[in-house]
Order: structure tokens, then C-alpha cells, then sequence
């Protein structure tokens, strides 16, 4: 899942109070149905590297700073493949439901990597609810990402080293069967 998907699983609460909780919306916007107009802005964007500029109706232009340029692209290449996409402040808080969904684990696996230190929180006042920050719990994600990538890279580097690559399917099958009777 990457930054522009996040808030189809965290929906919309900025406001962060028990009282809005009801009227929170996900902030999604669909890709159109007919994606001709799409792969035209799309091919647009890739045949231009430097920013584009706003074109307002009274004929007002307006140049896009590139991070912005940089969204959009990102945006229009996501829709344009028919994907849903939503933008959301990286400072915003998440509850510990959301936070987990986002790292596809459960709730309580997110409470243990809490009480662990794993991730910083805050409490809100004498409350025992915790809020993450939506930037905390993208750097941990990417942290255990790059962590898996480094242990299998490893794991693959020793299995070449051991010539593994070079056996033969039966050889390996055979050591796999003794293995699983030790």
C-alpha cells in the first residue's frame, strides 16, 4: 500500500474528538469511468518533466511547485490504471484500529509493538485511547520493509554461497524430505 491508498483503509478524521466521529467520510476520489480523458493527461505528463502550469477560466496561469507536479503525476498514473485514490497531511493522527489496518495486523499486535516502545503514541488527556501519527506508522512500515528486503537478500546470498541455486530440483527435494523428518 503506498501513500496515495492510505485513506482507503483510514477514512477521514482530522478532527480527532468523539464528536465528530460520526460524520467522518473517507475522502476518496474515483477515477472516471470513460479513462480516455485520463491516458490523454497521462501521456501528457509523461512526455513533460518540468512542471506544468494551473490554467484558471479567466485564462490566469499559475505554475505548480514541483511537489506538487510530482503528486499529481503519481495521482493521474493511479487513476488512470483505474485505482481510487485519496491525499491526506502525513501529520495526521491515526487510532490504533486504523494504524493497525494500515500494517495489516490486528489491533492487539499494534498494542503489543505499542507497550514495546516500537512506535511512538500519545495519549489523549487522562484517557487510556492512544493516537499514532500517520508519519510514524509509514516509517516503521518502510523500516520493516527494508529490514525483510536486507534478511532475504541475506538468506539469498547464503543459499547461493552454498550452491543451492545449482542443485538439481530432486537433490533438494531429498534434503527438504530428510530435513523435515529430523
Amino acid at each position: 500500500m503506498d501513500e496515495l491508498n492510505v485513506l482507503d483503509v483510514l477514512g477521514d478524521n482530522r478532527v480527532m474528538s468523539p464528536h465528530s466521529r460520526s460524520t467522518r467520510q473517507a475522502q476518496v476520489v474515483e477515477p472516471p469511468h470513460d479513462l480516455d480523458e485520463m491516458m490523454r493527461l497521462a501521456n501528457f505528463l509523461e512526455q513533460h518533466s518540468a512542471p506544468a502550469a494551473l490554467l484558471g477560466p479567466d485564462g490566469e496561469q499559475v505554475p505548480l511547485p514541483l511537489p506538487v507536479y510530482e503528486a499529481l503525476k503519481r495521482v493521474v498514473d493511479a487513476m488512470e490504471r483505474g485505482a481510487s485514490v485519496s491525499l491526506e497531511p502525513i501529520d495526521r493522527q491515526l487510532t490504533t484500529q486504523q494504524a493497525a489496518s494500515l500494517l495489516g495486523v490486528s489491533r492487539n499486535t499494534l498494542v503489543r509493538l505499542l507497550d514495546e516502545h516500537e512506535l511512538p503514541f500519545e495519549r489523549l488527556g487522562e484517557t487510556r485511547h492512544r493516537r499514532l501519527r500517520l508519519h510514524d506508522v509509514l516509517a516503521y512500515r518502510d523500516r520493516k520493509r527494508e529490514e525483510r528486503r536486507s534478511r532475504l537478500d541475506e538468506m539469498t546470498r547464503q543459499a547461493n554461497d552454498d550452491g543451492l541455486y545449482d542443485a538439481d530440483a530432486s537433490d533438494y527435494a531429498e534434503a527438504l524430505r530428510r530435513a523435515r523428518k529430523q
